[in-house]
């Protein structure tokens, strides 16, 4: 037993041994952790998701990193940390004043007004472990450098009234003579966008970018369309019309039918052409006889619903008044009870307009805003077409009634819009005093009414362009900034274009009947009033504004 113990004990030290031999000692080597301690972007700090705005786009840009531990440089993998747009990996990488720092400088120049986006991937880099991705955004500065020749001031309103006009004549629907709805709407053609072009063609003639003939030809297209051809609701317009066919295009499901705010706004520019052409020759005389026959089919009064102390916005031959949409205010409908009240043929009363429209007083405000008091409507007065498309024709100069003065109203109004993008509470980028001016306009995700109740940082040209009689200081700058600044990016074949977020570097490609038209108008009404001028001598808008206790 003794020495078969031993053999066994001498067998297991002999593998014992040889086990030893082949065990390697050699340490699993240990890869450092990198977290991201801090990114800063020509010298202004920056956190991931975030964005920064305001990068200079004529030196090229430093991100500086710092990292919890040295770093090797020669272990850099430059996929794994980009900048979007055209910088991407197009960058120099040097080791900054520390072994944990790392300075990436731009080998391309940013372009203006664009978005970039800094990426730093987690992983293996930099001869570590780098913890978790980093990423955030920034928007590079405006180029402040002037896109086209200094004009004068005045020769830059004319410029732009004399490019934007050219959405009602070049681009106007051929076989009706009307107004598409926006640029590529194809055969959808636009009701109140329509009278405000006509309007605008009367400022065209008048400050010669047409002649009295070509204008009175597309005028009178559009007038005979609407006798012979568009569909009519108790003399109510739709909103949307074939351009070829006259047939209603639904707005809605329950839109096909009369809108008669729509139709208003045709009338305000009809009645306004009717002044320019009535004394005029043998074929204008008969254009207009035509314009009164469409003036007094309007069954105004139907639109009460029943006899209502109210006016109803639509109506549907399929579906009646299913919308149920009372026209009160305040907004942007008060042409509709003075064109009501003016009508020769289906008027309302003054019942009406006080119970309807002013809701018993409760359309007045009286409250500070900006440091403005405001007569009329929602708090800060909501989007700043309220103060445009009632008074293409309506002069609002010297018009009261028992609720409010409209001049006071209009200019507080467009003041408060002004100073509240000044003030920019939501720090919007871009907003100032040269860059302001929210109304209803499309967006980069759709379309929206903005104000500064409903501030999704975009601006539309046409706010503080249409603004002009009221604040003619203030949207000269605007008009001077979206010009010579931004357009590059604004303006083309027909003026400026419809509305840009630089939060978003977003600049629309779109141009709306409904925005365009009133630039050229009010402009024109700030230089010469003649819209203003010829609307307000219509001896039945004077009746109605006189039956409803209008002083003007």
């Amino acid at each position: 037993m003794p020495k078969q113990f031993f053999l066994l004990l001498s067998v297991v030290l002999t593998l014992l041994a040889c086990s030893k031999t082949e065990v390697s000692l050699t340490p699993t080597p240990i890869i450092k952790t990198l977290n991201i301690n801090s990114v800063q972007v020509n010298r202004i700090g920056l956190t991931s998701s975030t964005t920064l705005y305001g990068i200079a786009i004529k030196t090229f840009p430093v991100i500086k990193i710092v990292f919890s531990d040295t770093i090797n440089l020669k272990s850099l993998n430059t996929s794994a940390i980009t900048w979007g747009g055209t910088i991407g990996s197009n960058y120099s990488a040097a080791i900054g004043e520390n072994p944990k720092t790392l300075l990436i400088t731009s080998t391309v120049l940013p372009a203006a007004l664009s978005a970039y986006t800094l990426t730093i991937n987690s992983g293996s880099n930099l001869g570590g472990n780098i913890s978790a991705s980093f990423s955030a955004n920034f928007i590079t500065q405006i180029d402040s450098t002037a896109k086209f020749p200094t004009l004068s001031d005045d020769d830059l309103l004319t410029k732009i009234q004399q490019q934007t006009l050219h959405y009602f004549t070049d681009y106007a629907h051929p076989i009706s003579g009307m107004a598409r709805e926006r640029l590529n709407s194809g055969e959808t053609v636009t009701t109140g966008g329509t009278g405000f072009g006509l309007m605008a063609v009367l400022a065209g003639i008048n400050r010669g970018f047409v002649t009295r003939t070509v204008g009175y030809t597309l005028i009178n297209k559009v007038v005979t369309f609407l006798n012979e051809k568009a569909d009519k609701f108790h003399g109510a317009y739709p909103h949307w019309m074939n351009g070829s066919t006259g047939k209603v295009i639904p707005f809605s499901t329950k839109d096909d039918g009369g809108d008669l705010v729509e139709t208003a706004y045709l009338m305000q520019g009809l009645l306004t052409v009717n002044e320019y052409f009535n004394s005029g020759s043998v074929v204008e005389k008969a254009m207009c006889d035509t314009i009164q026959k469409l003036w007094k089919n309007v069954e105004w009064d139907w639109y009460r619903q029943n006899g209502q102390n109210t006016l109803y916005w639509h109506w549907s031959p399929d579906y009646a008044w299913a919308i149920n949409m009372p026209i009160a205010g305040y907004d942007e409908a008060l042409i509709v009870y003075v064109l009501a009240a003016a009508s020769p043929t289906h008027p309302i009363t003054k019942s009406v307009y006080d119970l309807g429209w002013a809701k018993s007083g409760a359309i007045r405000n009286g409250k500070l805003f900006e440091g403005i008091t405001l007569p009329l409507g929602s708090d800060y007065g909501g989007p700043l077409f309220f103060a445009h498309y009632s008074f293409l024709g309506l002069d609002p100069r010297k018009l009261s009634d028992q609720y409010a003065n409209y001049w006071v109203q209009n200019v507080a109004h467009s003041q408060i819009n002004n100073r509240y993008c000044i003030r920019n509470p939501q720090n919007n980028y871009g907003y100032s005093a040269d860059s302001w001016g929210l109304t209803a306009s499309d967006i980069s995700t759709g379309y929206t009414a903005s104000s500064p109740t409903n501030d999704v940082g975009t601006i539309a040209p046409t706010a503080a362009l249409s603004s002009f009689p009221y604040t003619p200081t203030e949207s000269m700058k605007a008009a001077r900034f979206f010009y010579y600044q931004l357009g590059d990016k604004l303006w083309s074949d027909y003026g400026l274009k419809d509305a840009f977020n630089l939060n978003q570097c977003w600049f629309a490609s779109s141009y709306l009947a409904i925005d365009q038209g009133p630039v050229v108008v009010m402009i024109e009404n700030y230089r010469s009033q003649l819209l203003w001028n010829l609307f307000m001598q219509n001896s039945d808008v004077k009746n109605g504004l006189n039956s409803l206790g209008f002083s003007y």
